[in-house]
């Protein structure tokens, strides 16, 4: 049986279905640019994301990852192909239809970490759930959950500016958890970070997966964080060349 979410519009996103991947891709195409001076970005990309894994991406820079990860989250559309999420075609949802599954059913993190500076830790978390309308009671008992699920209960009250890279980063997996999603897309969530506090949220990333049984999908470049995942794809010059 197919349940439904609904956004405060009133638009309805199919919840996720058994026996289908979290995220399947097909045939996708993106370009920039017209003419001699475009740029293909992604040239024919298809594969599945398997529930309850941690999928990595990896390419040099400028290979379409960062691309195709917008797409995969609904924040930029395709030229050409089809994405599913949860069993919901993205081509199929308007505006307020991306923006309730966007909300609701993916969690996004940043290289560049994204906290509001003048919200602490707690605060800066509860942000979705506030925007989601949730009870405050419940926000406050999630919040608490979520900091002490990445080390970080004691800093409840600190601001970003008053945390190092790695805890400000953990703040950031901590809110894009907030709302349980069933995916969690990461954009280079280490590349501001040493090597040592990159491996530790990494480390910490697969065990979101396995703790609260989210699907991520993680674009790194980063050889010693690949291992850490389920499977690895490669994208080069707007293909997949490899899948492991």
């Amino acid at each position: 049986m197919t349940e439904g979410i609904s956004s405060h519009s009133g638009t309805t996103v199919a919840a996720d279905r058994d026996g289908e991947p979290m995220v399947r891709v097909e045939n996708l195409h993106r370009s920039y640019g017209c003419g001699a001076a475009a740029v293909h970005a992604l040239r024919g990309v298809s594969f599945d994301v398997p529930r309850g894994e941690l999928t990595a991406l990896k390419g040099r820079s400028g290979s379409g990852k960062t691309t195709l990860l917008n797409l995969v989250g609904g924040l930029d559309s395709p030229d050409e192909g089809r994405i599913t999420v949860g069993g919901t075609d993205l081509a199929g949802l308007g505006e307020d239809g991306l923006l309730g599954l966007r909300r609701d059913r993916i969690g996004f993190v940043f290289q560049s970490f994204g906290l509001i500076p003048i919200l602490t830790a707690a605060e800066n978390v509860g942000v979705p759930m506030r925007l989601r309308r949730t009870d405050p009671k419940e926000r406050e008992e999630r919040v608490e959950l979520l900091l002490a699920m990445v080390g970080l209960a004691d800093h409840a009250a600190q601001r970003p500016g008053e945390l190092s890279g790695g805890q400000q980063q953990r703040v950031a997996i901590a809110r894009a958890l907030a709302n349980r999603p069933a995916l969690l897309i990461a954009d280079e969530p280490t590349g501001q970070l040493d090597a040592e506090t990159g491996l530790a949220v990494m480390e910490l990333l697969r065990a979101v997966v396995r703790g609260e049984g989210v699907t991520a999908l993680v674009a790194t470049h980063d050889a010693q964080l690949l291992g850490l995942a389920d499977r690895v794809l490669e994208l080069n010059d707007g293909h997949i060349v490899e899948q492991i």
